[in-house]
């Protein structure tokens, strides 16, 4: 009868306790504390020194990050991401360092070593959740009050996601030191956040849109934004949804994500505006009375209080000579350029009927000819005939 090797990579399981060997285990560790009596109490005291040294810096790095005056600084995020640091790890720590002290027995060295390794993996993803919530929190400050909102709604879920996130990985590694084998679970975890995602798509990418929005800060809350043919100012901005409200006065409801996929024009953050007038001349207009058009545009503009841009000859229409006039107005006001639109653009009409300059609209002539092709008039020669009425 042949026996089977066991694999060169098989792990070395421990003798399971029974009765026969307990005592014999017991009377061993007696024997261990017997001999290194001294040892085991130097230990004992170097760990509870080492433990409330600890303590007392957890201790510490709370109140340091209580009197942060910015609670989002980074000094304040370390502080409080040390004063998450748990009594089991501070315990596991000091247990470390005694067993590798005082020569403690295989047995007890396999089991404070796997231990310490547990409250190591746990710490250290509780530490993680903590910088990457305080990141996040940092990142978003300085957002308008529907921005604080709309981040206090998802940092719930936020926190939620990053924990499970976090907390399944430190798992896995737990389960990977006590030998199991791993790589089935992680299989498993893999096709399973595969297909939630695939069912959840659209909810996590609008929430993704909106912290996008919150971080990024392509706009705010009372800001004016354009997109497509729409112009509205923006009033809340939500974890699916933003709400805008157009010139018009429409309430608008589009998706973040949506939203984002567009080219945004923020109007809010320009510090001028620009304004395009066309303007077309009657064919009548004499040349050197058309020439004196731009500087005429410039003073109105000028005296209105707008900064001259640009003007002049542009093209024969079809029943006008063109003109352009560029100007800006120093304001990111939408009521304020309108104001001066509307003052440059009467300027404008009074000072050109002053000037007798006529302002062209859409005109045909028609000419008509003889079989011939002798153009004629399309009335008789001598006119219409007028009939006289005399008072008898």
């Amino acid at each position: 009868m042949t026996t089977k090797a066991p694999a060169k990579d098989a792990p070395v399981l421990p003798e399971p306790i029974t009765a026969e060997n307990l005592a014999q285990r017991l009377n061993g560790l007696w024997d261990w504390i017997s001999d290194h009596a001294v040892e085991i109490a130097i230990a004992v005291g170097v760990g509870t020194a080492i433990y409330f040294a600890l303590a007392y810096l957890q201790r510490r790095a709370r109140i340091y990050a209580d009197r942060q005056p910015d609670r989002l600084s980074l000094a304040a995020i370390i502080g409080r991401t040390l004063s998450k640091t748990k009594q089991y790890f501070l315990i596991m720590v000091s247990l470390r360092l005694v067993v590798g002290f005082s020569e403690a027995p295989l047995g007890i060295v396999q089991v404070v070593t796997f231990l310490f390794t547990v409250a190591s993996v746990f710490q250290v993803a509780i530490w993680l959740r903590e910088i990457i919530l305080g990141v996040i929190e940092r990142r978003a400050s300085g957002s308008d009050d529907a921005g604080s909102e709309t981040l206090a709604n998802a940092m719930s879920l936020i926190r939620l996601l990053v924990t499970v996130v976090l907390f399944a990985i430190a798992s896995i590694m737990v389960l990977d030191n006590l030998g199991v084998n791993v790589t089935g679970l992680i299989a498993g975890l893999g096709i399973g956040g595969i297909a939630i995602g695939l069912a959840a798509q659209g909810i996590f990418s609008d929430l993704f849109a909106a912290l996008s929005i919150i971080f990024d800060k392509p706009f705010k809350r009372g800001e004016t934004i354009g997109f497509d043919t729409t112009t509205a100012t923006v009033e809340k901005i939500g974890l699916k949804s933003a709400r805008l409200r157009s010139v018009t006065g429409e309430e608008i409801i589009i998706s973040n994500t949506n939203l984002l996929g567009k080219q945004i024009i923020n109007y809010t953050r320009l510090n001028r505006r620009r304004t395009r007038y066309m303007i077309g001349l009657i064919y009548q207009t004499a040349p050197d009375r058309a020439r004196l058009v731009p500087s005429m545009l410039r003073e109105i503009v000028e005296g209105a209080g707008a900064v001259f841009v640009r003007s002049g000859f542009v093209g024969f229409g079809a029943s006008s000579i063109d003109f352009e006039l560029d100007f800006d107005v120093m304001s990111s006001d939408f009521e304020v350029v309108f104001e001066a639109r509307h003052r440059i653009g009467l300027a404008i009409l009074e000072r050109f009927n002053s000037e007798k300059l006529e302002f062209a609209y859409p005109t045909q002539t028609t000419f008509t000819s003889a079989p011939d092709g002798t153009m004629i008039m399309p009335y008789p020669e001598g006119g219409f005939p007028v009939t006289v009425h005399e008072k008898g």
